[in-house]
């Protein structure tokens, strides 16, 4: 069991490495699709992924073609601010592939214009353009991890007691003066 989560020719280093933690957070597998537009070697790639790069499997293609072309067979979830349905209407299924586009363009309208069922937006006020790619990378993923059980994620447990803060810690003056 495993998400797959896309960049397609993804431009800001920090965002791909913010996404990279979170699939290592979750097992989540990433996919980048060429061009980048930065060096995998970046300085801020790195640094944006922490030591968590052992934890994530990445996989590279020479463009949309390639992937999609590789891929057949499984759910593919475009995610676009030009989509007319909430990505929490969607049905995600084990293995899907959400795909996200470059942070300054999106995703090319002819793959979503032939794509339109499979095809999602995070709701937002209309006045906003877009979110960041990596925020938006993480809605996506934790809405279909809650759909699907969150399968091999630890859901519970840090609390002491049943369930409040710990006798003496910093929340507990807010909480017992709310």
């Amino acid at each position: 069991m495993a998400l797959n989560v896309v960049l397609h020719e993804p431009e800001i280093p920090q965002n791909t490495g913010n996404i990279a933690r979170t699939c290592a957070a979750v097992g989540a597998r990433l996919h980048l699709i060429r061009p980048l537009g930065f060096s995998t070697d970046s300085r801020e790639l790195k640094r944006a992924g922490l030591d968590y790069w052992h934890l994530v499997e990445v996989a590279y293609y020479d463009g949309i073609g390639e992937f999609l072309a590789r891929h057949a067979g499984r759910q593919i979830v475009f995610v676009s601010t030009k989509a007319p349905r909430p990505h929490t209407e969607l049905r995600y299924q084990d293995e899907c592939c959400l795909v996200f586009g470059k942070e300054t363009a999106g995703l090319p309208e002819t793959i979503l214009r032939a794509n339109p069922g499979s095809c999602v937006r995070i709701p937002m006020r209309e006045a906003a353009r877009s979110l960041n790619l990596a925020n938006s990378a993480a809605i996506l993923v934790y809405e279909a991890l809650r759909q699907l059980g969150f399968p091999g994620l630890r859901t519970a447990g840090g609390l002491s007691g049943e369930g409040s803060p710990a006798e003496g810690s910093v929340l507990s003056p807010f909480l017992e003066n709310g």
